[in-house]
C-alpha cells in the first residue's frame, strides 16, 4: 500500500531533510513507485506537487528536496496503487476549498465500502447533499469527499477545533466500522477488513492524523502510522532510506519544534511514538493533542478554522461553552447539542 508522511511545526520549518528519505520509498528502498505529491500550507493558500513517476526518480521530487521552502503545515503521499490507476488523477494528497478553507487529506490503506465499483455510502448524523465528489478512482479520494460532504451538512457555521474534533472522530470510527452492524467487533467484514490511516490538513496551522492499522493476507507490511517530535534540546537525526544526517542543534532555535508524522519510522535513532488503533491525534505548533483541554487551548491561542465567508461564536463564549459541555457531557445527545452551541 502506499505511504505517508506529515509534519507539523511551531515556526516556519523546510521539510529537506525528512522528505528526501521519505522519497527513497517511491521505487528505490520500497515498492511505491505509482506516484508521489506533496501539499504545504503558505498562510491561507497552499503550494500543491504531483507527479505519477516514482518519487525516487521524479525530476519534481528533485526540486523539492533542494528547495528548502519553509511551512507550518505539510502533507506528503507515495503510492502503491491498489485502487484506480497509475495516473494523475489518483495521486495523493487531494484537496478541496470548504469554507473558504483548503482541507487536504492524504490516506494509507484501504477502505472496501468506498471501493471504485461501489456506491459510496453516506457518513455522519445529518444528511445532505454530495457537494464534493471524486475526480479519480481511489477509494481514499472518495472517503475525503464523504468527510468533507459529513461536514459541510452538519455544521452551517464554523465549528470550534474541539468540537471539529470530535466529529472528525466519530466520522472515522463509521468509516472504519461497516454500517451494517452495531458494533465496531461484530460489523467489520473479516475478509475484507477496512485499514485506515490519515492525514488530514485543515489550514495552515493544524493537521489531523487518525490510524486504523492493518495488514493484507499474505502481506509482510504492516500499515499503520507513528510520529516523533523534535525538540529542545537537539540532537542529530539519522535517516534510515539513505546516508544522510543533520545535526539539529546546529540549525535550529529555542523556539523550534517540529512533528513528523510517518507509516513507519524515517530515521534510525529517534524516538517514534506507534498510533493506538482508533486514535485520532491534532498537531500543533509541532505537538500532539488528544486531551480536550489542549484541543481547546488550540483554539483558545487563535490556531482554530479560520474563514473569512462563515462566522464563529466569539472565543470567550466559545470557550466557556465547551468546557460546560466536557464537564458534563455523557453522550452522544449531549456532544451534538452542545455542538449547535458553538455556532451561531
Amino acid at each position: 500500500m502506499c505511504q505517508l508522511l506529515g509534519m507539523n511545526c511551531a515556526t516556519p520549518t523546510d521539510f529537506v531533510f525528512s522528505f528526501s528519505g521519505f522519497r527513497q520509498r517511491g521505487g528505490l528502498t520500497d515498492k511505491h513507485s505509482d506516484g508521489w505529491g506533496c501539499i504545504f500550507y503558505e498562510g491561507r493558500g497552499v503550494r500543491a506537487f504531483h507527479d505519477s513517476s516514482p518519487a525516487a526518480e521524479s525530476p519534481i521530487a528533485d526540486l523539492i528536496s533542494n528547495y528548502p521552502i519553509k511551512t507550518l503545515n505539510m502533507l506528503a503521499h507515495i503510492r502503491y496503487a491498489t485502487t484506480g490507476a497509475v495516473a494523475l488523477e489518483n495521486v495523493h494528497p487531494f484537496q478541496r476549498e470548504m469554507w473558504g478553507i483548503i482541507f487536504s487529506f492524504a490516506h494509507n490503506g484501504d477502505v472496501p465500502k468506498f471501493g471504485k465499483d461501489r456506491m459510496h455510502p453516506w457518513i455522519g448524523d445529518v444528511c445532505g447533499e454530495k457537494t464534493y465528489n471524486p475526480v479519480g478512482d481511489t477509494d481514499s479520494e472518495a472517503v475525503f469527499c464523504a468527510i468533507l460532504n459529513a461536514l459541510h451538512a452538519k455544521f452551517k457555521t464554523l465549528p470550534t477545533m474541539p468540537v471539529l474534533y470530535d466529529a472528525i472522530a466519530a466520522l472515522c470510527k463509521e468509516i472504519v466500522t461497516d454500517t451494517c452492524g452495531s458494533t465496531e467487533e461484530d460489523s467489520r467484514n473479516p475478509d475484507d477488513p477496512p485499514i485506515f490511516n490519515m492525514l488530514l490538513g485543515v489550514g495552515q496551522h493544524v493537521q489531523f492524523a487518525y490510524s486504523w492499522p492493518g495488514a493484507r493476507p499474505g502481506s509482510t507490511c504492516w500499515n499503520g502510522l507513528c510520529y516523533t517530535v523534535r525538540k529542545p534540546p537537539f540532537a542529530t537525526a539519522k535517516l534510515s532510506d539513505m546516508d544522510y544526517s543533520v545535526d539539529f542543534n546546529a540549525v535550529t532555535t529555542e523556539s523550534d519544534c517540529v512533528a513528523v508524522i510517518a507509516t513507519t519510522p524515517l530515521t534510525n535513532n529517534e524516538q517514534w511514538v506507534e498510533f493506538e488503533r482508533g486514535e485520532l491525534v491534532l498537531f500543533d505548533n509541532g505537538l500532539p493533542h488528544s486531551a480536550i483541554d489542549d484541543i481547546a487551548r488550540v483554539e483558545e491561542k487563535g490556531h482554530g478554522l479560520q474563514s473569512r465567508v462563515l462566522q464563529k461564536l466569539p472565543l470567550p463564549k466559545a470557550a466557556a461553552d465547551f468546557h460546560t459541555w466536557y464537564g458534563g457531557a455523557k453522550n452522544r445527545r449531549a456532544i451534538d447539542d452542545v455542538s449547535n452551541n458553538f455556532v451561531i
